[in-house]
């Protein structure tokens, strides 16, 4: 079978919105000039589209045009390694599934342990938010949570009380397991986190949230102005 063949057959089996690379015809076709030329035609033919240099996708074509790839796989390759879990979506990439704005927004935010410069790929913007807790499957839910209420002051088309009704929603819908170790993921945050969280969680009467007043600083105070409106436990959390 002709190489370019074998591709565009390979191809075809791949799911709409799957993003590849020039490695994934390696192993079936020995010479990489083949490739990029057979793909590079493709993307100018329109049967794919180029994402960024040597990343490409099928699209999926709608009555509105064509869909872009899902960003879990436009980052794919920063998420895990060696099928290790090492990075996770959050911040501007999925408070519109959180259902904290209504905005799309072109910037990518990954959780990592280890940082790296911001970067473009295609129309979109990869920036990183340090994460100290060890990232697992399983954990990340519970780490994005934690990632919005870090950041919930630059959560964007939306007002702080807002977000902090939306959180509280979404941590009383926890399982008691995930709550306790939403608790235990959280003392790896800056103070006035731990404190909003532990305010939400006494408002709710779910948890432990001594525990996380035991962490902070009894002078310290936190600024979220008018939170007491929504979160009536603020004041007893120095949140002022």
């Amino acid at each position: 079978m002709k190489t370019s063949d074998y591709i565009v057959n390979a191809i075809n089996r791949l799911p709409k919105g799957y993003v590849f690379t020039y490695e994934d015809f390696n192993g079936k076709v020995k010479s990489k000039e083949a490739i990029i030329k057979a793909l590079n035609r493709m993307a100018v033919s329109g049967k794919i589209e180029k994402l960024a240099k040597g990343k490409f996708y099928k699209p999926e074509e709608t009555v509105f045009g064509k869909l872009e790839p899902p960003k879990q796989q436009i980052v794919k390759d920063l998420l895990e390694e060696n099928g290790k879990t090492v990075g996770y979506l959050t911040g501007l990439s999925i408070y519109n599934e959180q259902g904290l704005t209504t905005q799309v927004n072109n910037t990518i935010q990954i959780g990592k342990n280890e940082m790296r410069p911001t970067f473009k790929r295609g129309r979109f913007t990869i920036s990183f938010i340090k994460q100290k807790n060890i990232i697992t499957k399983e954990n990340i839910p519970l780490l994005q949570i934690l990632d919005a209420v870090n950041r919930i002051k630059k959560i964007p088309d939306t007002t702080l009380n807002d977000s902090v009704l939306r959180l509280t929603e979404i941590i009383r819908n926890l399982s008691e397991k995930d709550i306790s170790t939403l608790q235990r993921l959280s003392l790896k945050y800056p103070p006035a986190t731990r404190a909003l969280v532990g305010a939400m969680m006494e408002f709710l009467k779910i948890g432990e949230p001594e525990m996380l007043k035991k962490s902070l600083n009894a002078i310290s105070t936190y600024r979220y102005p008018n939170l007491e409106r929504v979160l009536p436990t603020a004041k007893y959390w120095n949140i002022k």
